[in-house]
């Protein structure tokens, strides 16, 4: 069941049920309903979901790879967003160890930009295709410590939207604040989500459901 609420989709049980949030941001020329529908790939079924809507369908302009101020004001509204998002969350109870961020695409640089400029233990992290957004990435940014959380990082090899080296440099800055990184680079892979990435992205979420357990 869907609800809105101020450009974010709901689905599923509510917080108070689950304790569990996954945030779901689409790509480019998507939408937060075609994001969604991949939540029935995933062992979510106790989750929350929330999948944020990108004003006119984009959440910047132009090529993640772009000068930043090329890019705003949407990216920092677009960041904005997210951060609310999870704020909003985290005011019902929900500890941040308990909230996943999830994108493709532009929605998987986003994410991945969000988490680095706002690092904490997240419950973990599926970069689909993705990686950090600017002409040069600025350590400044990026701020706060991941203690250990889980990352999926994905891409072709060559894709054509994301150069391999900027996925590179995102593993380097995450790693560099704590996350644990998982990464699989695909030769000549189209760009979209695979049904191997799937698995790797289930395996995650059933490894941290079973540390949760212990």
């Amino acid at each position: 069941m869907y609800t809105h609420q101020s450009n974010v989709i709901t689905q599923g049980k509510s917080l108070a049920e689950t304790g569990k949030a996954l945030i779901m941001i689409h790509g480019r020329g998507a939408t937060a309903e075609s994001i969604l529908s991949l939540a029935v790939y995933l062992p979510v079924k106790d989750f929350t979901l929330f999948a944020p809507q990108a004003t006119n369908h984009s959440w910047y302009p132009y090529s993640f790879m772009a000068p930043v101020a090329q890019n705003q004001p949407a990216l920092t509204l677009a960041l904005e967003q997210l951060d609310e998002l999870v704020k909003n969350i985290k005011t019902q109870g929900v500890a941040s160890e308990n909230i996943y961020l999830l994108g493709f695409s532009q929605g998987a640089c986003l994410t991945a930009e969000f988490a680095a400029r706002h690092a904490q233990k997240f419950g973990g992290l599926f970069i689909f295709t993705g990686g950090l957004i600017g002409q040069t990435l600025l350590d400044a940014n990026y701020q706060g410590r991941f203690e250990g959380t889980p990352v999926l990082i994905t891409t072709g090899d060559p894709d054509m939207h994301v150069p391999l080296k900027r996925v590179e440099e995102t593993v380097k800055q995450l790693e560099s604040q704590g996350a644990l990184i998982t990464k699989k680079i695909y030769q000549g892979r189209p760009h979209t989500i695979t049904q191997e990435e799937i698995e790797l992205a289930c395996e995650i979420f059933e490894q941290v459901s079973s540390a949760d357990k212990r």
